[in-house]
């Protein structure tokens, strides 16, 4: 910049030097009327120094740009600095639970940044706990709108959503991420939970497939895979419903040819079929469903049908070979000496029931039962004795319907638990249970 000054001032100098040299003038017509008499040196000489003029100026402004820019990173990193050292403070405040000073820092912090999205995160899962969840999910939408890639916003607003009650909302913000990151399965798992907890079950389908697809160990298959039978089961129930039943009867079988221990899917298909009137057909079903799975609950299904078509013989064939496949099994044989007493068999059902071991398990029922049986016999004094035993325990029985993923227990069984919204888990054997309380309740997956 000096030696272009200097420059400058050097040829002025020869200029002017060269004006006293040439003194003859030239005119300068300014106008058609207008003109001005200067030497042709003068003439150059302004023309150099009007040029100058304005490189320098070009040159200064852009050393004023410069300059501008140079002030402009200086306060952004002393902003940057703070912003840094605010976020921390604030981290480090929530970390020791002082809400209170994590806000403060959060607070200054976002005067100064009102775009910082980790602050914007942090200060709107305080809202949340402090029970604040329109402005959590104000300053969570604040976020995404600066950052709407990020997964963690996206995921943090569509639970808020939800728990709102602005389902809508949240779909399509799930949908939104979808459009980008058609694969994500964090997003596809919120959207089925949403779809099932609104009884959308063909969309829910739709996306359990791709999630069970997109599922890489086997543990991930496995729960993709119980989750999409459930799925099947309830689209089958729908069409049930409906009567559509070769519809029901595809949901159903499907279900089982993902999974072959899919118990809700062999009874929602057996009754499908006792829809058609064809008896003998579920009974069929159904005992070759026992011999894959065994459970309990298709014997009991098994014992209603073939009583109700008068062939009480083929129910107590096959509570005969449970107990011959697990003689220890005392629930069995406690089952089967009520069939015993339902069918009015009393003697056998007083050897069965009387047979049985309960000084460890307590069975309150096999003690009314024995006390039914005695009194019927004519045996007041031993009825009184084990009604007095079933009625001193501490424990009772709920039979035969119960839930060991959530504790919970039913008189009436349903492929899907009412509490814990979970398929498959209804369990048929006699489960002791305290009279007084039930257990809390840790995992509720809807």
């Amino acid at each position: 910049m000096r030696f272009f000054i200097t420059v400058v001032i050097l040829l002025l100098g020869v200029l002017g030097y060269l004006v006293q040299l040439n003194p003859t003038p030239v005119t300068l017509r300014l106008t058609d009327t207008a003109h001005l008499e200067v030497t042709l040196a003068a003439l150059i000489l302004v023309a150099i120094a009007f040029g100058g003029v304005l490189v320098l100026s070009a040159l200064g402004m852009r050393e004023l740009r410069r300059i501008y820019a140079n002030w402009r990173v200086s306060r952004q990193r002393q902003a940057a600095g703070k912003v840094q050292e605010l976020f921390t403070a604030a981290h480090r405040a929530l970390f020791a639970h002082r809400t209170k000073e994590a806000v403060s820092a959060l607070t200054r912090l976002l005067e100064i940044n009102p775009h910082h999205v980790p602050s914007l995160l942090y200060f709107g899962t305080i809202k949340r706990q402090a029970g604040e969840l329109a402005e959590a999910i104000r300053l969570h939408r604040r976020a995404r709108s600066v950052d709407d890639q990020n997964l963690e916003v996206a995921l943090v607003l569509g639970r808020e959503l939800e728990d709102a009650e602005h389902p809508d909302e949240a779909v399509q913000l799930y949908l939104e991420i979808l459009k980008a990151d058609e694969a994500n399965p964090a997003v596809l798992a919120r959207l089925r939970d949403l779809y099932v907890k609104r009884d959308q079950w063909e969309d829910a389908h739709a996306l359990q497939e791709r999630i069970f697809k997109a599922s890489r160990t086997g543990p991930e298959q496995d729960a993709a895979r119980g989750v999409l039978c459930g799925i099947k089961y309830e689209i089958g129930r729908i069409w049930q419903a409906k009567g559509e039943r070769d519809r029901a009867r595809r949901a159903f079988r499907g279900a089982i040819k993902l999974d072959k221990m899919f118990l809700p899917a062999y009874m929602g298909w057996g009754e499908v079929i006792l829809s058609e009137g064809r008896v003998r057909d579920a009974a069929s079903l159904y005992e070759k469903a026992y011999a894959v799975i065994g459970d309990v609950i298709l014997l009991h299904r098994l014992e209603d049908l073939y009583i109700e078509m008068g062939e009480p013989e083929q129910v107590l064939r096959l509570y005969h070979e449970a107990v011959r496949n697990d003689p220890d099994n005392h629930g069995l044989r406690f089952y089967l000496g009520k069939v015993y007493y339902r069918l009015e068999m009393l003697d056998e059902a007083q050897d069965v029931l009387s047979a049985i071991d309960a000084s460890d398990e307590h069975f309150p029922d096999l003690h009314r039962l024995l006390g039914n049986l005695a009194q019927r016999q004519g045996n007041d004094q031993l009825a009184i004795e084990e009604f007095k035993r079933a009625l001193g325990l501490k424990k009772r029985v709920i039979v035969p319907y119960y839930c060991p993923a959530c504790d919970y227990h039913s008189i009436r069984w349903s492929g899907r638990c009412p509490r814990c919204k979970a398929w498959n888990t209804f369990s048929g054997s006699p489960i002791l249970i305290k009279q007084q309380t039930e257990r809390a309740i840790s995992r509720v997956p809807w």
